[in-house]
């Protein structure tokens, strides 16, 4: 809720900026000329920016206190093909993975200094889902190695532009997140968590405690 009132407030500053440019784009009687017209063409695309913007943050969610951030199911769907069923907040989706290995990247928005004293919360998208093979030539020919879960509309990539800018670290911070290589196996479930010291996977059934044992 939190993010989709921040995506709400960036939408907001966006219509006013629209209404700003129609007005210099469709107001008076065009004596300022072409002046006029760009300066309210630029305005406009500044509006259509902000709207990107704020659709980006929308995708964002606070991070559970007391709940996995995903659980991932895998169920052979081939030879080291698999079928992965991505439980979410209560919403699930299903994507194909290669490999013997999975590893899952995240994307953290954490607040600092006066934003967590207001009680803001850190928020996360989860990014991307890569599949390893153990044998060098499989990966080379890997079809579904990499799966993104998210993708930002027209590379309007909110939280790429935040790391990539050093004047607003004090306030929010862009920080990667990764669940380093675990094994996959036919049935296998794990649970991913939010930690200290970042992103964890536990085995949630006994497939996947097998699965770790073997690895």
């Amino acid at each position: 809720m939190q993010y989709l009132g921040l995506a709400v407030a960036i939408a907001v500053v966006g219509l006013i900026v629209l209404w700003i440019a129609l007005r210099m784009l469709f107001g008076g009687n065009w004596l300022l000329g072409w002046l006029r017209g760009t300066t309210g063409l630029l305005v406009l695309a500044a509006a259509a920016l902000t709207g990107l913007v704020a659709w980006d943050v929308c995708t964002y969610r606070a991070l559970p206190e007391e709940a996995p951030v995903a659980t991932l199911s895998f169920e052979a769907d081939g030879a080291q093909r698999y079928q992965v069923r991505i439980e979410q907040g209560g919403e699930v989706r299903f994507v194909t993975l290669e490999g013997d290995l999975w590893q899952l990247d995240a994307r953290i928005l954490r607040w600092k200094g006066v934003a967590t004293l207001i009680g803001l919360e850190p928020g996360y998208r989860l990014h991307k889902l890569s599949g390893r093979y153990l044998a060098v030539e499989q990966q080379d020919q890997a079809r579904y190695a990499q799966v993104l879960l998210t993708q930002s509309a027209l590379d309007a990539d909110f939280w790429s532009w935040l790391q990539a800018c050093q004047c607003t670290s004090l306030v929010l911070e862009a920080q990667p997140q990764r669940v380093s290589y675990m094994p996959i196996a036919d049935g296998a479930a794990y649970r991913v968590e939010m930690t200290p010291t970042g992103l964890l996977a536990s085995p949630a059934n006994p497939a996947a405690e097998q699965a770790l044992k073997d690895w």
